[in-house]
């Protein structure tokens, strides 16, 4: 399996803003082939140990049954879209990509 974990940094940080990303997020990115595990939702704002990293806003987590369903995720025309109406308020966007096991 291959976990897609996508953080999103955004330019307009409001709870508004916020809400809008997660709506996208469900709209757009939920029902693709081959998810087993989709997510979505907003920092935990009482979470604040050393260890926590705060510096997102948005947290997108999908879990795919293969690389090629992910692969074909990636240039699907919803996921195309998703980005092309939400990318202008992104400040910054990070990818962590791995290969998981279930235990």
């Amino acid at each position: 399996m291959l976990a897609h974990n996508v953080y999103f940094r955004l330019k307009e940080r409001s709870d508004q803003s916020r809400a809008r990303l997660v709506a996208a997020c469900k709209r757009y990115l939920a029902a693709h082939p081959g998810v087993l595990f989709f997510a979505c939702g907003t920092l935990a704002e009482e979470l604040t140990r050393e260890v926590n990293d705060r510096d997102w806003d948005v947290a997108l987590h999908v879990v795919f049954d293969t690389m090629k369903a992910h692969d074909d995720y990636q240039t699907a025309p919803l996921h195309l879209q998703f980005i092309q109406e939400n990318r202008e308020n992104w400040a910054k966007v990070r990818v962590f990509d791995s290969i998981v096991e279930s235990a």
